[in-house]
């Protein structure tokens, strides 16, 4: 999709919608993703750091509508967003509907958006599906969460078959060429998820190299992209949360704490990222062109879904979404 850039100050009012020009299905094909290896994605992620910044979008449940939060984005801006958002989700209905998740994730690769798959995963402690409230949203004992990282006991198996339970959905997109940015565990330094607030070696940490060892290895899923997360947590110490740069790809932020990440957080998320992309992985906030100027080596933001609308003017939307550095579905160039 091309589009027009149009002066903000006379187009952006509140409420309106700016047209996008559309070209010819067969011009706009030649921006649609061709099987692709992830370091292309990474590689891709690399070059656009200072420059540019993918605009991206979550899609919560339910499974049902994996596309219903990107699709305001298209009704308010005329553009689809760079980056789809989706869950693997925990809830009974949305679980037996991941199909649904991962056919969405291939529609939107084969349209020319990345995607990234976040998991509110269940603990190994109970069963495959839960609520949130008592289940995402948990506590383990320290004791129950020694054995999930400890191979061969009985909750470190029911975590890898926990694991294999989103295989082949994962499959399906390695099949299908799609390379993942897969944000497994995350904001691992908080407290409210059953995995997080375990710092240090024998922490949160260890199971995301556990979790990153079953499925790219074990199970040859060469297609992920592995999203480190954590949020903007001001008691800081992220880096005792980190896994090591050998399992992380990406390194990324959740600003819930405030409406952007502050100078500190950037700087800090760049000093563990060293080389690697950095991406603001959710967000409520539109970023603003103050924003996006003062901390330029963000590789993708994704703004949370209710969130769109309900923390956001169409006037604010549609000005990250035209803005000179943000690019939307159409304007990736894959190496």
């Amino acid at each position: 999709m091309k589009r027009i850039r149009l002066g903000l100050a006379s187009a952006l009012t509140a409420g309106t919608v700016i047209a996008a020009v559309f070209v010819s299905p067969g011009t706009e094909s030649a921006h649609a993703f061709p099987a692709t290896p992830k370091q292309n994605v990474l590689n891709y992620l690399q070059s656009i750091s200072g420059n540019h910044i993918v605009s991206g979008q979550h899609n919560k449940e339910p499974a049902t509508s994996p596309g219903q939060y990107t699709q305001q984005v298209k009704d308010i801006t005329g553009q689809y967003p760079g980056l789809w958002g989706g869950d693997l989700m925990f809830n009974a209905t949305d679980v037996a509907n991941r199909q649904r998740v991962a056919d969405q994730a291939k529609t939107e690769w084969a349209n020319g958006s990345l995607v990234a798959l976040t998991w509110h995963v269940c603990p190994p402690t109970g069963g495959s599906t839960c609520a949130f409230e008592g289940g995402v949203k948990s506590h383990i004992t320290d004791a129950q969460f020694s054995q999930i990282i400890t191979d061969g006991t009985a909750l470190n198996t029911a975590w890898k078959r926990r694991l294999d339970e989103v295989v082949p959905y994962l499959q399906q997109l390695k099949n299908a060429g799609v390379p993942v940015l897969f944000r497994p565990l995350h904001e691992m330094n908080e407290s409210w998820n059953w995995w997080g607030n375990r710092p240090g070696a024998n922490g949160s940490a260890r199971l995301y190299q556990i979790t990153r060892d079953y499925l790219a290895v074990t199970k040859g899923l060469d297609n992920l992209i592995w999203v480190w997360n954590v949020q903007d947590n001001p008691a800081g110490g992220w880096s005792n949360y980190y896994p090591g740069s050998g399992y992380v790809d990406v390194v990324s932020l959740d600003a819930w704490y405030k409406n952007y990440p502050s100078s500190a957080d950037y700087q800090q998320i760049r000093n563990i990222a060293g080389t690697k992309p950095i991406a603001i992985a959710e967000m409520g906030k539109m970023p603003t062109g103050a924003f996006l100027d003062s901390q330029p080596r963000w590789a993708w933001f994704m703004m949370w879904s209710e969130q769109l609308r309900g923390n956001n003017t169409n006037a604010e939307i549609q000005a990250t979404y035209f803005h000179s550095r943000v690019l939307n579905q159409g304007e990736i160039s894959l190496p």
